[in-house]
């Protein structure tokens, strides 16, 4: 039954891709995304069928559509290759898996995914029909980056492209995975580790420096709340003022923003205490007055919407003169983790401090364990902070605190 217009707004999606037959070749295509694409269908001078697509729908009308595919049967009547006059590239395949999956991701991680595929993929493999894209291909385009030195990278664009084929596969829009069998042509990924700085000399001057850094309160506030909370840096400037209990002098981050795999059955058992600390305390109600307006602890500069960026407080540790090889971000959750395991403090509530699960069922921990032992650890981390500030050296400052904490339990 020939189509019309009427019929074609009305079509809602399903789970799968179906088609709509117009006649004489030419059909529409609707995917699970909602996307409309008329396709023609024709035989090719070996005997087998082939698709090619015409364009979207409403872009490409109905009509527009029929008098395209009159003429790729004349061409096809002259004896023409039609095969890749157009459609189903990897770039409109990749733009159609991203936006069906936005729903899932928060726009950070989406725009640095579309950043990466854009930048480092489509312009060497973005104009191929999907279905022509072999490994030398992805290999080659990943190459590139692993000659910059972004092997990491690399291997996440990687993860994305295994994506974006076995969406084509499952939507009918290819037929195989190159990026499977691309793997062992990356160079092995090594996994970054984050500099610690366990001098005390040093943690002092870097607390120092925090305190007298001229740039944005937020930021300042943001990397004084990284050195008493133990957090990874992504979870704390993502933090929201609906975690903060005042009262209770803890911070509840939920399991979906935690650095865990998603596990439907004990995801409400991996949300995150943390135990604030009376300097904890003392930072966020300065704060307070100004970021209360944002949902966000730590909202970026310009605008009160979004999180501080990833950059920020690394920018900042750089314009106070210090190296990436002296410390980053993350440096202060390594560095309380090593002094803290020094100074005897029991492993059990430091690991659980950092939010380390195991895979097995016996690392699934009730979220609130040890939370007491925590609270007295975090506390006499605090103090001990502010020992060093004071110019304090004695590292049996921090062991003392362990042994009040122990005897009080």
């Amino acid at each position: 039954m020939d189509l019309t217009d009427t019929k074609i707004k009305g079509l809602k999606p399903s789970s799968k891709v179906f088609r709509m037959n117009d006649g004489r070749g030419l059909c529409l295509e609707v995917r699970p995304s909602g996307a409309k694409y008329f396709k023609f269908r024709y035989k090719k001078h070996d005997g087998k069928f082939s698709m090619i697509s015409l364009g979207g729908y409403p872009e490409l009308s109905l009509k527009d559509a029929r008098d395209l595919a009159q003429k790729k049967r004349s061409m096809l009547a002259k004896g023409m290759d039609i095969s890749r006059e157009s459609g189903n590239t990897f770039k409109e395949i990749f733009e159609e898996w991203h936006s069906k999956n936005l729903n899932k991701w928060d726009a950070e991680y989406a725009q640095t995914i579309k950043s990466r595929v854009e930048n480092n993929i489509l312009p060497w493999i973005g104009y191929k029909h999907v279905n022509d894209v072999t490994p030398l291909d992805l290999s080659g385009a990943l190459r590139k980056v692993e000659d910059r030195g972004a092997v990491e990278t690399a291997h996440r664009i990687l993860q994305y492209l295994k994506q974006i084929f076995s969406y084509a596969i499952s939507n009918s829009l290819c037929e195989r995975n190159p990026a499977m069998d691309v793997k062992g042509s990356l160079a092995p990924s090594v996994k970054k580790s984050y500099p610690a700085p366990t001098d005390l000399q040093q943690i002092r001057v870097v607390l120092q420096a925090i305190d007298k850094y001229p740039g944005s309160f937020i930021t300042v506030c943001a990397l004084k709340m990284l050195t008493l909370t133990m957090l990874r840096p992504g979870e704390l400037r993502k933090g929201l003022w609906t975690e903060i209990d005042l009262d209770q002098q803890e911070w509840i981050i939920p399991s979906s923003r935690m650095k865990v795999k998603k596990n439907s059955r004990v995801q409400g058992r991996l949300d995150h205490i943390v135990p604030l600390s009376s300097q904890a305390i003392d930072v966020l109600k300065e704060l307070h007055p100004l970021t209360s307006v944002s949902e966000y602890i730590f909202p970026a500069e310009y605008t009160k919407h979004r999180p501080m960026s990833e950059n920020t407080m690394n920018v900042a540790l750089r314009r106070m003169g210090f190296t990436q090889d002296e410390i980053v971000s993350h440096s202060f959750r390594s560095t309380a983790s090593t002094l803290l395991n020094e100074s005897g403090w029991p492993a059990d509530w430091i690991e659980k401090q950092l939010h380390h699960i195991k895979g097995d069922v016996r690392g699934i921990y009730n979220r609130a364990e040890y939370l007491e032992q925590r609270k007295k650890m975090l506390q006499a981390w605090a103090d001990f902070l502010d020992y060093l500030r004071e110019g304090g050296t004695d590292i049996n400052k921090l062991k003392a605190g362990q042994n009040n904490a122990l005897d009080s339990r």
